[in-house]
C-alpha cells in the first residue's frame, strides 16, 4: 500500500492555529460567561436583599405602610397569600435566578421573618436576559469573524513565510543524479536557516560530485590496468600447457594457475559491472540460452569437487532464454554453484532451471537454521561482508539488485540449504509487452 502523503506545512500551521483560536476563544467565552454569571447573581443578591431589608424594615416599624408592586418588583407573603404563584411555595430561603413567572424570567429571594412569614420578592429581568441573549449572540458573531479573518491572514502570511522553502524543496526534488555542476538556489525571501540547509545540501552535492568522479577514474584506471596482467598470466598458463612433455605434477599446477587466473578475471569484470550504471548494464545484455549455459559452468566446477564423495545432478533443464549480460549470469549462477561445493562434503547437489528463468540450487551440506538465514538476508541488504563466506553471496545481491533478479535462501529437511536465483526480470520481453 502506498503510503499516504504527508500534508503540506503551511496547511499544518492555518490548521494549528485555527485550532489554537478555537481554544483560545472557548476558553475566554467560558471564563466571560462564569464571571458574568456571578457578579449578575451578587447584583441581583445585592438589590434584592438591600430592597428587602428596607420593605421589613417599613412593614415593622410604620403600622400604617403598605407596599405597592411596581412593573419590574412584587412582593408575596407565601404563606398566608392565595395570589402567590404555585413556584414560589416550591423556593427554599436565598436567590433564585432564572425562574419563570407568567411567561417571564425574574429573580427571586426568598427570605423567612418571624412577623410575616416567609417573603418572596420577585424582580422582572426578562427583558435584561433578552438584552443579554442579543449581546452574547453578537459577541459569538464577533468571534466567529475574529476567528475566520485571523486564519485568512494568517493563511496569506504563512503562505508568504512557507513559500521560500517550498521553492527550495522544489529545487532539491529537480536535482538529478549524474549531472555535475548542480546547485541549489535560496529565494532571496528565504530565511537564515534556509542558506544553512542550502550549504549544506551544496556541500554534500561537490563532496559527492568528487567522489563520483574518484569512483569513475578508478574504474577507468581498473579495468584497462588490472586485466592486463591477468590476460598476461592466462596467456603464459596457456601457452605452457600446449608444451609437449610437459610434466603431469607441472601440468596441475599450470591448470591451477590457469583456472584460477580465470576466477580473477571473473572477479574483476564483476566488480567492473557494479561500478556502472543498472541502465548501462541492461544494455550490454544478449540472448542466452540457460538450457546451453548451465551444463558449461556445471563442467567449468566440477573440479572443485577433488576427491569429495560429491556430485551434481540436473533435475530439470527448461528450454528458456534470457536477455543479460553473458558474463554477469554466468558469475552469478557460477558463485552459487562453488559456495553449495565448497559448503558440502558428500551427497548430491541437484540444480534445476525452469521455465520462468529460476535458477535452484540444492547442496547436502550442515544446512542453515532460519535465524541464520535471516541474519544473512540482513547482511545482504546492509551490504555486509563476511569473510569466512567469501564474497560470492555479496556479488550476487548487488547484481540481483542492479538486474532486477531475486535471490532468496531457505533451508531444506533433513538437512542442506537451497538457493533459489529468479532471473524472471531478464525474460525476452513480447512485442505487446514492449509497446507497454
Amino acid at each position: 500500500m502506498k503510503p499516504r502523503k504527508p500534508a503540506p506545512l503551511h496547511r499544518r500551521l492555518v490548521w494549528w492555529l485555527l485550532g489554537y483560536l478555537g481554544l483560545i476563544s472557548l476558553a475566554v467565552f467560558s471564563v466571560g460567561n462564569y464571571v458574568h454569571e456571578h457578579a449578575e447573581h451578587s447584583a441581583w443578591r445585592a438589590l434584592l436583599n438591600s430592597e428587602l431589608d428596607s420593605i421589613v424594615n417599613h412593614i415593622e416599624h410604620e403600622p400604617h405602610y403598605r407596599w405597592q408592586d411596581s412593573d419590574t418588583l412584587r412582593l408575596f407573603t407565601v404563606d398566608a397569600s392565595e395570589r402567590v404563584p404555585p413556584i414560589l411555595r416550591t423556593l427554599h430561603p436565598g436567590l433564585h435566578d432564572g425562574v419563570v413567572i407568567n411567561g417571564r424570567s425574574s429573580a427571586v429571594m426568598v427570605r423567612d421573618t418571624e412577623r410575616l412569614g416567609r417573603l418572596a420578592l420577585v424582580l422582572d429581568i426578562n427583558d435584561f436576559h433578552e438584552l443579554e441573549e442579543f449581546a452574547t449572540r453578537w459577541v459569538m458573531l464577533a468571534g466567529v469573524v475574529m476567528i475566520i479573518v485571523t486564519v485568512l491572514m494568517a493563511s496569506f502570511g504563512v503562505g508568504r513565510l512557507v513559500r521560500p522553502l517550498r521553492s527550495l524543496a522544489q529545487r532539491i526534488d529537480g536535482l538529478k543524479p549524474g549531472v555535475p555542476g548542480q546547485q541549489v538556489q535560496v529565494d532571496p525571501r528565504g530565511s537564515s536557516e534556509l542558506y544553512v540547509i542550502a550549504d549544506a545540501v551544496n556541500d554534500y552535492l561537490a563532496r559527492n560530485e568528487q567522489f563520483v568522479e574518484r569512483e569513475r577514474i578508478f574504474v577507468s584506471t581498473a579495468s584497462h590496468e588490472l586485466r592486463t596482467p591477468i590476460a598476461v598470466i592466462t596467456g603464459a598458463a596457456e601457452l605452457a600447457l600446449e608444451q609437449p612433455g610437459l610434466p603431469e605434477r607441472a601440468r596441475q599446477q599450470m591448470q591451477r594457475v590457469h583456472r584460477t587466473a580465470q576466477g580473477v578475471e571473473q572477479l574483476i569484470q564483476l566488480l567492473l559491472v557494479l561500478a556502472r550504471e543498472p541502465a548501462r548494464l541492461v544494455a550490454l545484455g544478449e540472448r542466452i540460452a540457460l538450457d546451453q549455459l548451465v551444463p558449461a559452468i556445471i563442467e567449468d566446477h566440477r573440479h572443485l569437487m577433488g576427491d569429495k564423495d560429491l556430485r551434481i545432478a540436473v533435475d530439470g533443464l527448461a528450454r528458456i532464454d534470457i536477455i543479460a549480460p553473458p558474463a554477469v549470469v554466468q558469475a552469478a549462477i557460477g558463485n552459487l554453484l562453488r559456495n553449495a561445493i565448497e559448503n558440502s562434503g558428500r551427497g548430491t547437489i541437484h540444480v534445476q532451471v525452469s521455465d520462468r528463468a529460476v535458477v535452484t540450487l540444492q547442496d547436502p551440506g550442515h544446512g542453515m537454521s532460519p535465524e541464520e538465514i535471516a541474519a544473512v538476508h540482513a547482511r545482504l541488504a546492509r551490504g555486509d561482508r563476511n569473510e569466512q563466506s567469501g564474497i560470492g553471496l555479496e556479488l550476487i545481491a548487488k547484481l540481483c539488485d542492479h538486474l532486477g533478479w531475486a535471490l532468496q535462501i531457505e533451508p531444506c529437511a533433513p538437512r542442506g540449504t537451497r538457493v533459489i536465483l529468479d532471473l524472471g526480470a531478464s525474460l525476452p520481453q513480447a512485442p505487446g509487452d514492449a509497446m507497454t
